[in-house]
């Protein structure tokens, strides 16, 4: 198996501790059975939309809420 071939996490958590930056491991993922929360910030609004995607692949049937605030991280 290539790593094209390898799968995706399925743990939101480890999408963004695994990230190769900074400001997204350091965000906060609540998970339950229902929703997926990411809370934290970073100093723009890219990032935050670069959380949400980071981890929207291992939602599942979950809803994700983005409580990312944007400013001076």
């Amino acid at each position: 198996m290539d790593a094209s071939e390898q799968p995706v996490s399925t743990c939101p958590n480890a999408a963004l501790t695994q990230s190769p930056l900074t400001h997204l491991r350091r965000l906060v993922v609540t998970v339950s059975e229902a929703e997926v929360i990411i809370t934290g910030k970073v100093p723009s609004y890219y990032l935050k939309q670069l959380a949400q995607e980071t981890v929207r692949p291992t939602l599942g049937e979950r809803r994700l809420l983005n409580r990312v605030v944007v400013g001076a991280a």
